[in-house]
């Protein structure tokens, strides 16, 4: 555990508590300094520079993707007791202290915007994500409830692999994000190297269960060239039980500790994630419906609607 702090520390990241974590998005510095956003907020209508990047559990995942630019091969990979955990209010009061921490140092430099750095001390969106599995973290539905409280919004990230957690949210996130990146078992061994042989019936109850969860929902596909962008008409069968109300369909990045197994040939061009994107519109049904080429994605969406609701 202290290796893994010390080494995720020397990345910049800032450890909360026991267990959480915090690290300052790249769309952050680009929205104060030059006024470019992150596809979330041009996607969501989520402010880069209101957003917290965070992790309720940085020392545990489920899985061990290739693709996968974190830390990768963790040790604990089972829930964190309710006994050791930390508590959600002091959780989330740490968070944005540590995000205020972290922006204090953009202050009276000549590139930042000062109105926008004013308003990045005041966050408003958490994005639940950065590195592990958040699902692992019992508190997860008490920290959310928290959060929306005061007002904020939630992006919840999760690899599927824990519909149980998901269908007992007694809160439920702004937006539920579920990364779907194979779509049989064999592609999910190869590419996500589950810690459990069961991963990926639980990823497949985890879509099942989608359509009775009462939010917003994304079902990301992180595309590997040479690895999993062939069976378009397999991810579509999913696509369509888990009917969500948006699909992305977002290119791997050759950077870090991805390049420890991957190759940048791995990486999709941006044509080729359009026609990937194209095609599987003809499977499900969507539509197109908005682009980013800085970050490799495309949205296609099941509705008109794709500007966040405050909870």
């Amino acid at each position: 555990m202290q290796f893994l702090k010390n080494d995720l520390e020397k990345q910049h990241y800032s450890i909360v508590g026991n267990h959480g974590a915090v690290k300052l998005c790249h769309w952050m510095r680009q929205s104060l300094y030059y006024s470019r956003v992150c596809y979330k907020e041009q996607f969501y209508g989520i402010k880069s520079h209101q957003c917290i990047q965070m992790t309720p559990v940085f020392d545990r995942c489920s899985l061990s993707c290739v693709f996968c630019w974190r830390h990768k091969g963790f040790d604990e990979t089972i829930p964190l007791s309710r006994e050791d955990a930390d508590n959600p209010v002091q959780l989330l009061n740490g968070i944005i202290e540590a995000q205020r921490r972290l922006v204090s140092g953009f202050k009276g430099d000549d590139r930042c915007d000062e109105n926008k750095w004013e308003e990045s001390r005041m966050p408003m969106h958490i994005a639940i994500s950065l590195t592990g599995e958040p699902t692992l973290y019992p508190y997860l539905s008490d920290f959310i409830y928290e959060a929306r409280k005061r007002g904020m919004t939630t992006f919840l990230v999760t690899n599927g692999t824990t519909p149980d957690v998901l269908r007992n949210l007694s809160t439920l996130p702004t937006q539920l994000y579920v990364s779907l990146t194979s779509y049989n078992k064999k592609s999910f061994n190869d590419t996500c190297v589950p810690s459990n042989n069961a991963s990926w019936d639980k990823i497949k109850e985890t879509i099942e269960i989608l359509p009775s969860l009462n939010t917003r929902k994304v079902i990301r596909h992180t595309l590997v060239k040479g690895w999993n962008m062939n069976e378009i008409k397999e991810y579509g069968i999913l696509d369509k039980i888990a009917s969500p109300d948006f699909i992305e369909t977002k290119g791997y990045a050759w950077v870090g500790r991805s390049r420890e197994t991957l190759a940048k040939s791995n990486m999709p061009s941006f044509d080729e994630i359009g026609e990937f994107a194209t095609k599987l519109a003809e499977e499900t049904g969507y539509t197109i419906a908005d682009k980013n080429k800085d970050s490799k994605v495309f949205l296609m969406s099941s509705r008109e609607d794709t500007k966040i609701q405050n909870p």
